[in-house]
């Protein structure tokens, strides 16, 4: 998985994220590669047996405690 957000970041990286935006061949690139870390996100989620309601509920508590600390 780290190979892939790595893989997302050289795009932004290299090209900047406003032409990885605009650029129609960067984008797909760029949104290929973002898939391929959902995939291994979804993957890590089914092999631990975590819910879409626990991971929305530790979202919440985790953003909650974020707005707190600006």
């Amino acid at each position: 998985m780290i190979g892939e957000i790595g893989e997302v970041i050289d795009i932004v990286k290299k090209h900047g994220g406003e032409k990885a935006c605009r650029d129609a061949k960067l984008r797909k690139d760029l949104v290929e590669e973002m898939v391929d870390v959902l995939m291994y996100y979804n993957d890590v989620l089914l092999c631990y047996g975590i819910s879409e309601a626990e991971l929305k509920q530790a979202y919440v508590n985790k953003f909650e405690k974020n707005m707190k600390r600006w």
